[in-house]
């Protein structure tokens, strides 16, 4: 039975749909070029077809370039001569094994599995919204959405509802809640406190980046620790502000319909704490500090394993090079702790399992690696990435534009890119092996560049219909208001990316400035 929409409604919708028409044709277009685009995995198989064929055409005539560097001159190798085939066969497998994300994100996410299925991740988000106030529901939903990204892409099917849900426990809007979540979780992707799994991606992409370059340069997945941290708070910040000064007027015009009393989340979920779950967070608490206070006591001693030759904590020292590993069984042994207090872990048997069934989802990951480590081993292979980046290079350079303007150039590409591919890993498997080195040739550092991408990449994800979390959301908002379309969403998601895009991009530029370290052992730049 088709349910009657009030004429009052229709008016309001109608009238947005009028406001947001030609951003709603534009968005169309991009739906459609995007739905062009071969899954990610023939994407990157195709562009290692383009570059051998790229590769024998330009080594036929000549195309080198001299890296300024190094001073060595720089050829195109052809992948379509007999040797280089028989590397490429033979190494295929080596290729994929020793892909630098690969690793490190299986290390993390087996502990964060762990974290995440015995309860203790959602405990903490939902734990960060029980008892909140109405005057500070909006900071505190922002702020455990743009921390939410630990779970990874669970984060999106945990604060989406929660959001909602903490919204209409203070009497407000549960539809804008279900939005302030979304866009939090999702713009603020890339700021979080803690090393996730994307920063062990990201890492491991930069590090394979930068080696075209400098073959012993490596970005280690805290390389934009301190910035995430900062980022954290500006997410939440710009979240807040637009809602407050600007949404919040809207979604109160917006009429909700009566509860669905049939519907599982208004029957089950509960934002509130049990009272083993809070004990299981005291006892996770203290077994964080006594994790720390190890970690510091085996870190303390000049000789400590965890130091380099020279004694410092530089990135090749055990800590640095093996955050991953720590960061993971530290995820591991919470998780655990959690677990038996709560009684979600009975048996030892238990554990396993659930580090299992939190790598199921990371199956199709694997399948799209394997695509973009012969994509990149191709790449490095050919010369072109190093000739690009040495041409472009030589380009800005000629310019005399200045970092502040090249910086500004990389921002927005990237921001475009963003609507089209939205995954930040695949996205940035396309444009690290470019901008990396050309930018290491225009002396900004990996780790910059790295922190730049985030925030290009984050902020213009919630209003692309690529996302496979735009329709999540619209889903979740339609259960409070059936008649809600992409219009409405739209209506509330382009102001949110608006004021993350300017405020965060401000902050960038003004940390970048001011040349504080990205992250630990990251090399500082400044502004010139």
């Amino acid at each position: 039975m088709e349910t009657d929409v009030p004429t009052q409604d229709k008016a309001k919708t109608q009238s947005g749909e009028d406001t947001l028409g030609p951003l709603m044709r534009l968005l169309v277009v991009i739906e459609k070029a995007g739905n062009r685009l071969p899954h990610p995995f023939w994407l990157f198989l195709s562009l290692a077809a383009i570059v051998m064929i790229l590769s024998a055409s330009l080594a036929a005539v000549g195309v080198e370039a001299v890296n300024p560097a190094t001073g060595e001159t720089v050829t195109v190798t052809n992948l379509l001569s007999m040797e280089s085939l028989r590397i490429l066969v033979s190494e295929a497998t080596n290729n994929f094994v020793t892909f630098p994300p690969l690793g490190l994100v299986l290390v993390v996410l087996l502990g964060v599995a762990v974290a995440e299925r015995s309860g203790l991740i959602p405990a903490v988000l939902r734990g960060t919204l029980a008892n909140a106030s109405p005057k500070w529901i909006t900071f505190l939903v922002a702020l455990a959405g743009s921390a939410a990204s630990i779970a990874s892409d669970a984060s999106y099917m945990i604060m989406i509802p929660l959001g909602g849900l903490a919204f209409k426990a203070v009497g407000r809007n549960p539809l804008l809640g279900c939005v302030v979540a979304y866009a939090a979780t999702s713009g603020g992707y890339s700021a979080a406190p803690f090393v996730n799994s994307l920063d062990a991606i990201l890492g491991g992409l930069s590090t394979s980046a930068a080696q075209i370059i400098d073959p012993e340069y490596v970005v280690t997945p805290v390389a934009n620790l301190y910035f995430n941290m900062a980022s954290m708070l500006v997410v939440a910040a710009a979240v807040t502000l637009m809602t407050e000064l600007v949404l919040s007027k809207r979604a109160d015009t917006i009429e909700l319909d009566p509860p669905d009393e049939d519907d599982p989340e208004e029957l089950d979920m509960s934002i509130r704490l049990e009272a083993k779950e809070k004990r299981g967070l005291v006892i996770a608490a203290i077994a964080l500090l006594v994790c720390i206070g190890l970690l510091v006591s085996l870190a303390l001693p000049a000789d400590s394993f965890l130091r380099d030759e020279e004694g410092a904590f530089g990135p090749q020292s055990g800590l640095m090079a093996g955050i991953a590993a720590i960061i993971g069984f530290g995820f591991f042994v919470l998780g655990i702790v959690y677990g038996y207090a709560t009684r979600t872990i009975t048996r030892m048997s238990d554990i396993p399992e659930m580090m299992a069934k939190g790598l199921a989802p990371f199956v199709p990951v694997l399948v799209l690696f394997f695509a973009a480590s012969q994509f990149l081993a191709m790449f490095k292979m050919s010369g072109l990435g190093e000739i690009l980046a040495i041409r472009g290079a030589d380009f800005f350079g000629g310019l005399e534009t200045g970092t502040f303007v090249i910086l500004l150039g990389g921002w927005l590409l990237v921001a475009l890119g963003a609507l089209f591919i939205t995954s930040g890993s695949g996205l940035w498997t396309l444009m690290g092996p470019v901008l990396v080195p050309m930018f290491m040739l225009l002396h900004i550092s990996p780790e910059t560049t790295q922190a730049l991408y985030r925030i290009g990449d984050s902020t213009t994800n919630i209003i692309s219909p690529m996302s496979p979390y735009f329709i999540v959301v619209l889903g979740f908002i339609q259960r409070y208001k059936r008649s809600a379309g992409i219009g409405t969403l739209l209506s509330f998601t382009i102001p949110l990316s608006f004021a993350m895009f300017v405020l965060w991009g401000a902050f960038f530029f003004a940390w970048w400035g001011l040349g504080i370290p990205w992250g630990p052992g990251a090399p500082i730049d400044y502004a010139h």
